[in-house]
C-alpha cells in the first residue's frame, strides 16, 4: 500500500476514534451514578469500535494464539502501541489495567478510566503510592479481575526486547499470583508514536503460564523471552541489561 492510501485511512481512522472516544467518555461518566454496568458497557464499546475501525478502515486482522482466561492472574503484555491498551476491555470482561498517573489527568478519560477501576501508577510518589498501588491490585484480585501490566513501562518499537522495569519484581513478588505472559507485535501495523497506520496482521501469543513464588531472575527471565516470542530471532540472542 502507498503511503498516500495509509495517509488517508489513518485520517479516517483518527476522526473515527477521536469521535467515539469523546462520546464514549462522557458516557462512561455520566452513568456512573445510574449503573456501574452501564459504565463498563461504555468502555466496552469504545474497544470494541476501536477493533472494528482498525478492521475496516486500517486493513487490520487480529489472531490471538492460545487461550486467555477470564481469572484473577496477573497478564503481562508486551508493549509495541496503543492497540493493546485500547484492546484490554475487549479481551477481558472487567481487567484492571496498570497505567501511567499522567494519563487519570486526561479531561473526561481520566474520570472514566479511574471509575472503571484502572490502577494509577506514580513512579516518583514513593512507598505510599507503591502501597495504594498494591491495594488497589490486590482488592481486584479479590473480586475476580485479572490484572494487566505492561512491563516494559513504555512503547517499543517491533522488533526491540529491553528488559522489563524494575516494578515487575515488586509487584510479582508481593501479589504472589501467577503471570500469564502475552507477546503482541502490533508494532509492525500500529507502530508507537506514528499516527500513520498500516495494514496487516496483529498477533496475540499467549505463553506458558508462570507461577507464583520463583525467584527475581527466572521469573523475569521467562517473562521477557515469552512477551518477544514474536520478535525476530535476534532479538532475543542476548538478553540487554537493565
Amino acid at each position: 500500500m502507498s503511503y498516500a492510501i495509509a495517509l488517508v485511512r489513518s485520517i479516517l481512522f483518527w476522526i473515527a476514534f477521536v469521535l467515539m472516544s469523546s462520546i464514549c467518555s462522557i458516557g462512561a461518566v455520566v452513568t456512573l451514578p445510574i449503573s456501574h454496568h452501564a459504565t463498563r458497557g461504555f468502555v466496552r464499546a469504545w474497544a470494541k469500535f476501536h477493533r472494528l475501525i482498525c478492521r475496516f478502515i486500517l486493513g487490520h486482522r487480529v489472531i490471538v494464539e492460545g487461550a486467555m482466561p477470564d481469572i484473577p492472574v496477573l497478564y503481562v503484555f508486551k508493549h509495541e502501541g496503543a492497540f493493546e491498551t485500547i484492546e484490554q476491555p475487549m479481551l477481558f470482561k472487567w481487567p484492571a489495567v496498570f497505567a501511567k498517573e499522567q494519563l487519570f489527568s486526561i479531561p473526561v478519560w481520566g474520570q472514566a478510566a479511574r471509575f472503571y477501576g484502572l490502577i494509577p501508577v506514580d513512579r516518583d510518589g514513593g512507598g505510599k503510592a507503591m502501597r495504594a498501588m498494591l491495594n488497589a491490585a490486590k482488592a481486584a484480585l479479590a473480586i475476580g479481575r485479572p490484572l494487566v501490566l505492561f512491563a516494559e513501562g513504555t512503547r517499543v518499537p517491533h522488533g526491540k526486547a529491553p528488559p522489563l522495569r524494575s516494578g515487575f519484581a515488586g509487584i510479582y513478588r508481593m501479589l504472589g499470583v501467577p503471570v500469564i505472559p502475552v507477546a503482541v507485535n502490533s508494532g509492525i501495523a500500529y507502530p508507537p508514536h506514528r499516527w500513520v497506520k498500516w495494514p496487516g496482521t496483529i498477533t496475540y501469543r499467549i505463553g506458558e503460564t508462570i507461577p507464583a513464588g520463583l525467584p527475581r531472575e527466572e521469573a523475569e527471565e521467562r517473562v521477557w523471552r515469552a512477551i518477544n516470542a514474536l520478535n525476530p530471532p535476534e532479538a532475543l540472542l542476548e538478553k540487554p541489561a537493565e
